[in-house]
């Protein structure tokens, strides 16, 4: 008998937890192996959206580009990351100049700018891992996962009015509703366990992380749309792509950096 999308959706989820979990709680080296492991797939995802059939130079430029960015990340060379991004923003520019030479009328600055923004969709929207504590790793994880799965039963069983149609068909109010209550529930209550700010700050903080899901979300799915693709791979069961599976969690983590620059969460 065939398991249906949600069952699929379950097992993967469980199966890739343990690993998941010791990732984080083992920290170090392990961090940034896995960091670079996701990067690695999610940018070849990314790439593969835009060059499909093509374009293998310039994925593996791109994946070479991101180990640079996350090996600078991690040494706290701030200098080094912004030189590699002006590399690669020039990089892209002279395979356009070059390209254009060839065949002006073939020639499209696009690949360029998808070089450069893939480096900002990934490695530098979560290179910010490699700093924080393994409870607010957790802490992150969990409020961009379970704001998608709460807004995914809510939607399920009592969705009734579109959200943003235009944009992803099948979610609701009520969805984002519930992903909401289910952010805020778990951060308050993780916060509470382990960190040392006061209570509304955790319910403030569930807030901004919930609504970036969302955000992150609804960009890769208009992404999506506009590429008129369903989804960004078949890596994972259930889910589709590494990309439909991390969307949320590409503006979460930034988002939360931002916040405990702010105010420490954490001691």
């Amino acid at each position: 008998m065939a398991l249906s999308s949600h069952t699929k959706r379950l097992i993967t989820a469980f199966a890739l937890l343990p690993a998941l979990l010791w990732t984080i709680f083992a920290g170090g080296n392990w961090i940034f192996g896995g960091l670079l492991l996701v990067c690695y797939l999610g940018l070849w995802e990314f790439y593969s959206l835009f060059w499909s059939h093509e374009g293998l130079g310039k994925k593996l430029l791109g994946l070479a580009l991101c180990t640079a960015l996350l090996v600078a990340a991690r040494r706290q060379d701030p200098q080094l990351i912004i030189a590699l991004l002006l590399a690669a923003f020039w990089l892209g520019g002279l395979l356009f100049l070059f390209s254009y030479s060839r065949a002006p009328g073939k020639a499209n600055y696009l690949n360029a700018a998808v070089l450069v923004g893939g480096l900002l969709y990934l490695p530098l929207s979560l290179h910010f891992f490699l700093f924080f504590q393994p409870a607010e790793i957790f802490l992150v994880l969990v409020a961009a996962f379970l704001s998608d799965t709460g807004a995914y039963y809510a939607g399920t069983y009592f969705g009734r009015r579109k959200l943003w149609p235009s944009i992803s068909p099948k979610k609701t109010w009520e969805g984002g509703l519930g992903g909401l209550l289910t952010c805020m529930l778990s951060v308050l209550t993780l916060g509470l366990i382990w960190g040392n700010a006061p209570w509304w700050s955790w319910l403030v903080l569930a807030a901004l992380l919930n609504l970036a899901a969302q955000f992150g979300d609804f960009f890769e799915s208009a992404l999506k749309r506009w590429l008129s693709v369903k989804d960004s791979g078949t890596l994972l069961p259930g889910h589709g792509g590494l990309l439909d599976r991390i969307d949320s969690l590409l503006l979460v983590v930034p988002i939360y950096a931002a916040c405990r620059a702010l105010m420490p969460f954490f001691s």
